[in-house]
């Protein structure tokens, strides 16, 4: 094996960051920073039967906010939907504010909150991905129990797994 190579780069198992604070799954079960956006699925407030794919790109902030089968979100116009800042809420959650600013490239003061350091574009971006994704991870929780490999998890993180 090469020296070089980091020690998560030899094994397929790494271990999972646990979220910095908990985390209110009813409200927004899924949140990711992924393909240069901040985004998840917020559930909605109003219908037990609907959620909505929310997202922030990275560095232009343009917001994107629609139900899962991609009707827009009727309040994302000129300002920010409740969904939008509750996908931000709870990313920071997740993955704590320098870390989600960061990824974001947006400056937030000492004290400052996410949202208020972001003025971007509304720019409908598809839900079927993220949704899609979501629905995959949700799949994951039906798997019953077994120290017996999972073909199509070979690659998934295993909280603890360190050898």
């Amino acid at each position: 094996m090469d020296a070089d190579r980091t020690a998560w780069e030899q094994r397929s198992v790494i271990r999972v960051m646990a979220p910095v604070e908990p985390r209110k799954l009813a409200k927004v079960p899924f949140v990711e920073l992924a393909d240069g956006r901040l985004q998840g699925v917020v559930s909605s407030g109003s219908d037990i039967e609907r959620v909505y794919v929310s997202s922030i790109t990275a560095g232009t902030h343009a917001m994107s906010c629609s139900t899962n089968n991609n009707r827009p979100c009727g309040a994302l116009h000129g300002y920010t939907c409740k969904h939008v800042r509750m996908l931000a809420d709870e990313a920071v959650l997740q993955y704590g504010l320098d870390r989600v600013a960061r990824y974001l490239r947006v400056e937030v003061p000492e004290g400052g909150y996410l949202m208020d350091s972001m003025k971007g574009p509304v720019e409908r971006t598809p839900a079927a991905v993220v949704f899609s994704r979501f629905l995959r991870h949700l799949a994951y929780l039906e798997v019953p129990d077994s120290t017996e490999p999972l073909a199509e998890l070979h690659w998934f993180p295993a909280m603890g797994a360190v050898r």
